[in-house]
């Protein structure tokens, strides 16, 4: 069974850094495009940053672009998430996915949600002022 299991959520002050880890298990075949999002009350879930498994080739949302980065360790079966200079909105519930192959939807719009089919549970980032 595939599972994603997000960590290294937690409140860090404004300005400050947090890293958040995604350990994938159960796969058996590697995924085409991994992906952080994450998701503030209210509102709708936010693609963040996007790695291709292959050739590690990154796109980031313009809101989080030169502040965080997305990285892996294939040999660890790892996805992480570099937050720096963090925000009072950058508040949410932050989570990874992943796409098996390169779907329509994924190929359209890469940082949609529709383009993922296998998700964590999420982890709380609360950023405080």
């Amino acid at each position: 069974q595939v599972q994603l299991q997000e960590s290294g959520g937690g409140s860090v002050q404004a300005g400050g850094s947090q890293k958040l880890s995604c350990v994938f298990s159960g796969y058996t075949y590697k995924p085409y495009s991994m992906a952080w999002f994450r998701q503030a009350p209210g509102k709708e879930r936010e693609g963040l940053a996007a790695i291709r498994s292959s050739g590690n080739r990154t796109i980031y949302a313009d809101s989080v672009k030169d502040r965080f980065t997305i990285s892996q360790d294939s040999a660890k079966n790892t996805l992480y998430l570099q937050m720096n200079s963090l925000k009072p909105e950058d508040t949410a519930v932050y989570y990874c996915a992943t796409a098996r192959a390169l779907s329509v939807e994924l190929a359209a719009a890469p940082l949609s949600p529709d383009g993922y089919t296998t998700w964590g549970q999420g982890t709380q980032v609360t950023s405080l002022t």
